[in-house]
């Protein structure tokens, strides 16, 4: 998501009051630890709208665990990190059941999941049975364990990190798990005035490990107030026939081998109504399904072995889609 969204403050004409206002806050929040990641904080708080899971990619080095920390605690939630390593167990993710001497009874000692904004750090370092452990957390919003289902809290949302240029020892994740990411948001290096301003708080003592200057901006009642006005955000069918035309282009794509999935418009659909009330405004234009159509589509598309020769991307070839199908007037 470098260059889709830009929500610059200048570009928000609705964010004066109430929840937006609150979740607009959060970049300036942010921005207190992590220099040049606006685009990301706000991809972020769209996944947080719509309740879904996001997938960042980036170099080491890129502030990503650093953004979910500060993130976790601007919006007041809690937060807990998983390190996804190949000898992992889907119990350390879950939660297992555990023999009390005392009771002589079995008790469930619930895993890392329960929270609400889980980093699950390098996802693609662990085994796909580990992986998979998350697959109904992320779908159900519950976890489990011996036949008993246990609910999950509210918000509960999943960012998982991976390394775009190391593959060695890794376990890529399954395209039916990558489907369940509501964005995939690419983590860029900071540009050269917004590192230099990064080396320069370091320079006068900043501690990317003392948090305490960052305080609650917003909150869960105005995750849950946004997703409500979220929900009420006008969707014309000549928008919802658009969103259907760009995914069933994917699908006939040369280039791809993998298409969207009907879950994939509908995500479309989901994360262009909350970009629209982000913007201050109650309809869906086609700009905004233009905005979010490479952060929500990229994961969910798979190029062909002669595309990617050829120097194919995901991103390039969606381009080509968006520059092809006509969108509504």
């Amino acid at each position: 998501m470098n260059h889709p969204v830009d929500l610059d403050k200048d570009d928000v004409p609705g964010a004066a009051s109430g929840a937006r206002s609150a979740l607009t806050a959060l970049r300036g929040e942010v921005a207190k630890t992590v220099v040049g990641q606006e685009p990301v904080v706000t991809g972020l708080v769209i996944a947080l709208l719509c309740r879904g899971h996001v997938l960042l990619e980036g170099v080491p080095g890129t502030a990503k665990t650093l953004l979910i920390k500060t993130l976790a605690r601007a919006l007041d939630l809690e937060f807990k990190r998983v390190q996804f390593t190949p000898d992992l167990m889907p119990g350390d993710v879950t939660g297992s059941l555990v023999y009390d001497n005392r009771t002589s009874e079995f008790e469930f000692r619930r895993g890392p999941v329960f929270t609400n904004l889980l980093l699950a750090d390098e996802i693609n370092r662990t085994p796909p049975k580990t992986q998979a452990s998350l697959l109904e957390a992320m779908e159900e919003r519950q976890v489990s364990v011996d036949g008993t289902a246990r609910a999950l809290p509210e918000p509960f949302v999943v960012c998982a990190t991976q390394n775009p240029v190391e593959y060695e020892g890794t376990y890529p994740l399954p395209e039916a798990q990558l489907d369940r990411f509501l964005l995939k948001l690419n983590v860029p290096v900071p540009g050269r005035d917004d590192e230099i301003s990064m080396l320069q708080r370091h320079a006068a003592g900043f501690d990317p490990r003392d948090l305490s200057e960052v305080r609650p901006v917003a909150g869960p009642g105005d995750l849950a107030q946004g997703h409500e006005q979220v929900r009420t955000v006008h969707v014309d069918a000549k928008i919802a026939a658009y969103v259907v035309d760009l995914c069933r282009a994917t699908r006939q794509s040369p280039s791809l081998a993998l298409g969207v999935s009907p879950r994939g418009a509908t995500a479309l659909l989901a994360t262009s109504r909350a970009w629209a009330w982000m913007s201050g405004r109650d309809y869906v234009s086609p700009d905004d399904v233009k905005a979010l159509a490479r952060p929500t589509l990229r994961h969910r598309v798979q190029l062909r072995p002669e595309a990617e020769l050829e120097g194919a991307t995901a991103d390039g070839v969606l381009d080509g889609i968006l520059a092809h199908v006509p969108a509504p007037r």
